[in-house]
């Protein structure tokens, strides 16, 4: 029996302090309110995410004849992961900027480092190509009436909005028109970040930017931006060597009788699976959920198959793309114990998991 998730579903029981999980909501931008038809519409089409200021934002979504991917008005671009990103300019005469905001699943912990990555690509229509990319932490939703940059001077001035912000400072220029590249970085938190925004933050002048070859009269270096992660560095898990095309057991997940949760140290487990995800985007996953041999065949399949789905929508809730995911439940059907003894059910309570190659 084969079901494949094609939403995101928080399931509470799963996600406890002290387990690494993306904090950033909607992170590749594909849950969205209305399918993109015109320019600037970032602001009101995408599920949780809006602007800070009164930059127009583009949404791009392979749903869409008028704002779709790979071709755009700005160039051609297949999205990094699902079927969507956003598109905003980070440099554009007399200083126009857009900007992208989103809460943030909790406040931060105080004292605790995280880590942010994104992914960016340069629009062909560009000009321009920048080295630093802004980030911005708030207390509160930012909302700003200006079109220009949000300056430091303006963002230190923010009354009953604590913020906090930083560059991501590259030591190349972003200028790659085919391929998308990781921005990354890691911060110590000041406790009082719940919204987060990308942009730049600086003006013309003080923007570190090159020209490219394409000389045309934009002026402007227009990116596109997918797959925001913010992580707890404390809750990481080194990345181990993951086979690809096969079968594997995962080793820290065990279910109780009758129940398809798992624990914290389940989940970090799951971080090297989703590690590997994001590291290859032509791999597909599959988890196949399984009981021991008490009650009927229909009921441990359903048993089965829930404790598969578990695993499936954890790591799709961290942001892997639901159609990268399907889960399967076979019930007893498939012992890894012949065993009638507790010690012989227990292993077959189990899960297992097969990456592979869509290539």
């Amino acid at each position: 029996m084969r079901i494949q998730y094609k939403g995101v579903l928080v399931l509470g029981l799963l996600f406890q302090w002290g387990v690494a999980q993306n904090l950033v909501k909607n992170p590749s931008f594909e849950d969205y309110v209305k399918c993109p038809d015109a320019l600037g519409t970032f602001q009101t089409d995408v599920t949780h995410w809006n602007t800070p200021t009164k930059g127009s934002t583009d949404y791009f979504n392979t749903c869409s004849t008028v704002m779709g991917a790979p071709e755009n008005f700005n160039g051609i671009q297949q999205p990094k992961y699902g079927k969507a990103y956003a598109g905003m300019y980070f440099f554009a005469p007399a200083n126009y900027r857009e900007y992208i905001q989103v809460p943030l699943k909790r406040s931060l912990r105080k004292g605790e480092t995280y880590i942010l990555e994104f992914f960016i690509s340069l629009a062909e229509g560009s000009d321009f190509a920048v080295k630093d990319f802004g980030v911005v932490f708030s207390h509160k939703a930012l909302d700003i009436p200006i079109r220009t940059q949000l300056s430091r001077t303006r963002l230190l001035t923010l009354q009953g909005n604590p913020v906090h912000f930083f560059e991501v400072n590259h030591p190349k220029f972003h200028e790659d028109k085919t391929d998308w590249l990781k921005v990354s970085t890691q911060f110590v938190a000041k406790g009082f970040e719940r919204f987060l925004v990308l942009g730049n933050l600086r003006d013309n002048k003080k923007t570190r930017k090159v020209q490219t070859k394409r000389k045309e009269t934009k002026k402007g270096a227009y990116y596109y931006v997918d797959m925001i992660a913010l992580t707890n560095n404390r809750l990481q898990t080194k990345t181990a060597p993951v086979e690809v095309d096969s079968l594997q057991a995962f080793k820290n997940i065990h279910f109780d009788f009758d129940q398809f949760t798992f624990n914290d140290g389940a989940k970090k487990e799951l971080l090297t699976i989703y590690h590997k995800l994001v590291d290859d985007v032509d791999l597909v996953l599959e988890i196949h959920g399984h009981t021991d041999n008490w009650g009927n065949n229909a009921y441990n399949e359903e048993l089965a198959l829930k404790r598969a789905k578990a695993i499936g929508e954890y790591l799709i809730d961290q942001g892997v793309a639901a159609e990268r995911v399907s889960w399967f439940g076979h019930g007893s059907k498939k012992p890894l114990s012949a065993s009638n003894g507790e010690g012989g059910r227990a292993q077959n309570r189990r899960a297992e998991f097969l990456l592979k190659s869509i290539k």
